[in-house]
């Protein structure tokens, strides 16, 4: 599996978790899925993350994750599972607001993302059950905490 990770713009961000880090939460969270897989994963800042969440979703903040799955015709048989863009500062400031665990909050929202782009969702509560379901599971896999309680 190919993870690029980058990072534009974070500066004032402390607790950006390392590449070997992320590498491990989507490593766990795509065991047993097609291979070989590559996806980029930016980490952003506020600013950044407002533009892209009002460009694909017309929503006019900046949010956590967006995934953007690589949604290639399968006859190009290219290995791109998709894209992250993960924003540092709303991360940090949910942790807090959510009194979670940092590193803890960080290794939710990579799988949360990446489960998105293996077609997981949560647009209805059964759907929404099932993804929460997975993270949770998946969570306690890496020894943190479930992420909704």
């Amino acid at each position: 599996m190919i993870i690029d990770v980058r990072m534009e713009n974070v500066s004032g961000c402390e607790h950006i978790p390392d590449e070997s880090a992320i590498h491990q939460w989507v490593t766990a969270t795509l065991s047993g899925h097609k291979k070989p897989m590559e996806l980029n994963i930016r980490i952003i800042d506020e600013d950044e993350s407002a533009t892209l969440n009002h460009q694909y979703r017309k929503k006019n903040n900046p949010t956590n994750v967006l995934s953007f799955p690589a949604n290639l015709p399968e006859s190009l048989m290219l290995p791109l599972l998709g894209d992250l863009a993960i924003c540092a500062q709303v991360i940090e400031r949910e942790a807090i607001e959510q009194n979670k665990p940092l590193y803890a909050h960080w290794a939710h929202i990579v799988i949360h993302g990446s489960l998105h782009l293996i077609g997981f969702d949560h647009e209805d509560d059964a759907e929404a059950e099932k993804m929460e379901l997975l993270e949770t599971k998946i969570l306690a896999s890496l020894n943190f905490p479930p992420p909704y309680e």
